[in-house]
């Protein structure tokens, strides 16, 4: 019957095999730094690599004070001393390192360093010193070799984004001997020829295939140069002096392209956007002023003296038809109390008494007698009646008594 082994037992059984290894036990490898990691309990996660293989290691922070001496970055060409064992959980196995020291390239990686730090003391890296990558260029240099993927990608994505920007390629030699100079020469190329930017770089590599990006010579030509220069040397993780010096970095040479050429598809229809925009507001516009001319049309004619006098002659109508009524209806009261009191009066009247039997005395000079004191026993007056007069004689005069 076969026998059966879980995960955790083939792990255990694996990690076992590699500890009872003599030389696993105590090993030493040469390899170049990537992927370094500081972690905040104070180990260092880092990967050793060559030209067909990689190795996970670690050194524990324990490790770390007696058996490394030096910052750990990637790119650096380092020995490193210790043992392979399995991780059971993971069932990974990996370098625990307990002594790393810098190999021949490591030592070029500490010159770099020392160059690098000069360099930022010169203001080459000063983020202020940077100049603006055009939004809209026409004219384009690119610094890199002919033969490559790297050329066929850019021009492909030129042709894609804007068919109207032009590409002006200096074949530079960018890896070995002489390639460092070749690159500063491109650079100093493009800046007599003028154009609007400036693309340095190359397919990915290992740290020595990128090494020309690292010299001074390429770093005093970005620093001199007054066109804005882009670098897109195909790597992620590490960075060259030409990366610090640009004015932008970017991770690949067709993703430099991509930056620097502005899709046309794209600004056509920003335009379309802009004149949709732009045909609202002046339609806006327009009725807002088209309205603000019927407001003052409107006031202008409220205003005008023809107005005016129209509004004034409908005013003094309606004042003259008011006059008239308040005439009519003062004329009818007045004529209302008039007959009141006409009425009154004549009621009033001694015609009016005469009528009801009264008459009327007076004497013979037409003065009225009011009392029979005014008259003489035997003296003669007149009586007034309704329909005439009769002339008495006083017989005798009877006095009421007091």
């Amino acid at each position: 019957m076969k026998h059966i082994f879980s995960v955790s037992q083939l792990n255990s059984y694996i990690h076992r095999i590699f500890e009872s290894d003599y030389a696993l036990r105590k090993i030493y490898i040469k390899g170049e730094i990537s992927n370094c990691k500081y972690h905040s309990s104070g180990h260092i996660y880092f990967t050793l690599k060559d030209e067909k293989s990689i190795l996970s290691c670690l050194i524990f922070s324990r490790d770390r004070m007696k058996g490394l001496d030096f910052p750990l970055e990637n790119g650096q060409m380092v020995i490193v001393g210790g043992n392979i064992t399995v991780f059971e959980r993971d069932g990974k196995y990996q370098l625990y390192a307990r002594e790393i020291t810098l190999a021949g390239a490591g030592l070029v990686y500490q010159k770099l360093e020392k160059l690098k730090q000069e360099l930022n003391e010169l203001g080459y890296f000063d983020f202020d010193r940077k100049k603006p990558i055009p939004s809209y260029p026409t004219k384009i240099g690119v610094v890199t070799a002919l033969t490559g993927a790297a050329i066929e990608d850019m021009k492909s994505v030129a042709a894609r984004r804007n068919p109207y920007v032009q590409l002006f390629l200096y074949n530079a030699k960018v890896q070995g001997e002489g390639a460092a100079k070749s690159i500063a020469a491109g650079i100093q190329y493009f800046e007599r020829f003028g154009v609007d930017v400036i693309i340095i770089g190359r397919g990915g590599g290992s740290a020595e295939d990128l090494w020309a990006f690292n010299e001074r010579c390429v770093a005093d030509a970005i620093f001199d140069a007054k066109t804005p220069i882009i670098s897109g040397t195909g790597h992620q993780v590490d960075m060259t002096i030409a990366d610090y010096c640009a004015d932008l970095r970017v991770e690949t040479p067709t993703a430099a392209c991509e930056r620097a050429i502005p899709d046309v598809y794209e600004i056509l229809q920003l335009l379309d956007r802009y004149k949709d925009s732009l045909d609202y507001a002046m339609r806006y516009r327009f009725d807002n002023l088209h309205y603000q001319m019927d407001v003052f049309r409107r006031l202008l004619d409220a205003n005008h003296p023809g107005t005016q006098v129209a509004q004034q002659k409908q005013t003094l109508i309606h004042l003259q038809d008011r006059i008239h009524h308040l005439m009519q209806e003062k004329i009818k009261s007045t004529k209302n109390s008039l007959d009141f009191y006409a009425q009154k009066l004549t009621s009033l009247s001694p015609s009016m008494r005469l009528r009801g039997g009264y008459v009327f005395a007076q004497k013979q000079d037409d003065t009225p007698i009011s009392s029979v004191s005014q008259i003489e026993k035997g003296e003669e007056f007149s009586l007034i009646f309704k329909d005439g007069s009769a002339l008495v004689r006083t017989v005798d005069l009877i006095k009421e008594k007091e």
